[in-house]
């Protein structure tokens, strides 16, 4: 990021780019969603039908199914300023009869940029041709999967959009107490990203979707330092290169992500906060933690501390053993801004208006709404009745000499962990499967 950036001038003729899907495959890495089924064997009970594709063309299809029988399916389209917006994104673990909707909409909502010199601030999404500048991006870059080609005005077709699988280790590991036998798995997620140029910055915009239900959300900065940025007098650099002479200028990425939730097909959720209390042992006593839940009926910008955590709960949807389907949201490593009224908090909760897109300078028409621009004023004590979850990571970057040259990937992110999605881990081996509720 520098402060001598190209304005984003470019005109915007709609809110959401023409895309053209050119490959003649569009599933993701591992087989196609449009693969015929084999014949049953003459004499065979039929097979069972297979469950309906995600509902959009094959262009804009991901489906990939995963180690220990996971399947994800979801839509993908293009949007001139959030980037890549995925659509529709549904989990079906092994033994679920059916997909089971978790996201109706997931996206960048915003990656504001303030310096710590009070010379520049910028909201890269909505100001700085973000979306413009979508990547091509080379084979090696998307090892084992499918480039996906998005039409971008103004650039043409752009092999921009990577779907792939990726390992990321130990899925779960358990050992036999009386015996020698070990249970373990090697996970896969599926990865789709697309790389996006702002200035000297690139912004790698990463989801993962793993066996067990998890959805990851990640962005990645890159590329390289502004080679006008460097400034010995302001005092709030750190040096780069010999001695004490040239500095880079310090400043902050904070990333917003917008989730509109749709659990089980439904949009009408509930948001629930837990907050933990541990008290003190008493004499030789133990300390004693004690949890409460306490349901957020009204919008509610959130501030995260120890022990405290929000999911979203399913309206309609329950799993095998009778409980509530949910996510929960776990956010990654962050350093919250406390400089504009947007950034002060760590999460919000509003109701669903179309025009709210992007936590800060909303370029959305809000036409009648008049809504302003901005998250934290969508916060009013509104009864949430179709709630869409914002999620904020901050990160405060002082340069260093390893970020010459390019600049090492630094990721600011978070987690959306499946709570009672499945009444057991979906990956758990046949001969545990006995054990829901107890241990034998």
């Amino acid at each position: 990021m520098h402060l001598n950036r190209a304005s984003g001038a470019r005109k915007r003729a709609a809110a959401t780019l023409a895309v053209a899907a050119l490959m003649g495959s569009l599933a993701a890495a591992g087989g196609s969603a449009a693969t015929a089924a084999p014949k049953a064997a003459p004499g065979a009970a039929p097979a069972a039908p297979a469950p309906p594709p995600a509902d959009c063309s094959a262009a804009y299809r991901i489906e990939q199914k995963l180690d220990g029988g996971t399947t994800w399916r979801m839509c993908w389209n293009y949007d001139s300023d959030a980037g890549l917006v995925l659509e529709k994104v549904s989990y079906q673990p092994k033994g679920e009869p059916k997909p089971i909707r978790v996201l109706t909409s997931a996206k960048l909502a915003q990656v504001h940029v303030p310096y710590d010199n009070g010379q520049a601030e910028f909201d890269d999404l909505t100001g700085q041709d973000f979306g413009a500048e979508l990547q091509d991006l080379k084979p090696a870059e998307c090892p084992g999967g499918t480039i996906k080609t998005v039409r971008v005005q103004g650039a043409g077709n752009v092999k921009g959009i990577c779907t792939t699988t990726r390992a990321r280790g130990h899925a779960y590991r358990l050992a036999n107490d009386e015996g020698t036998k070990v249970w373990q798995a090697q996970g896969k997620d599926l990865l789709v990203y697309t790389v996006n140029k702002v200035s000297w910055y690139e912004y790698i915009t990463e989801w993962r979707f793993s066996s067990d239900g998890t959805i990851s959300a990640n962005v990645g900065a890159t590329g390289s330092l502004a080679p006008d940025d460097y400034d010995a007098t302001d005092g709030r650099g750190w040096p780069i290169g010999k001695g004490a002479r040239d500095y880079a200028t310090s400043h902050s990425h904070n990333v917003f992500w917008r989730l509109n939730f749709g659990l089980d097909g439904n949009s009408k959720n509930r948001i629930e906060q837990y907050d933990s209390k541990v008290t003190p042992p008493r004499g030789d006593g133990m300390p004693t933690t004690k949890t409460t839940r306490t349901p957020i009926a009204k919008e509610l910008a959130g501030d995260a501390k120890s022990m405290r955590w929000w999911r979203v709960v399913s309206a309609t949807g329950k799993n095998k053993d009778g409980h509530a389907r949910s996510y929960e949201i776990v956010p990654g490593s962050t350093n919250k801004h406390p400089g504009r009224s947007f950034t002060k908090h760590d999460v919000y909760f509003t109701n669903y208006r179309k025009c709210e897109q992007f936590a800060s300078n909303n370029i959305r028409d809000c036409g009648s709404e008049n809504a302003p621009d901005s998250v934290d004023k969508w916060v009013n004590g509104e009864a949430l009745k179709n709630p869409v979850t914002w999620v904020n990571i901050g990160f405060h970057h002082i340069a260093r000499d390893e970020d010459q040259q390019p600049m090492p990937v630094h990721w600011q992110g978070f987690q959306l962990a499946p709570r009672d999605v499945t009444a057991m881990n979906p990956l758990t081996p046949a001969d545990l499967a006995g054990q829901n509720g107890h241990y034998r």
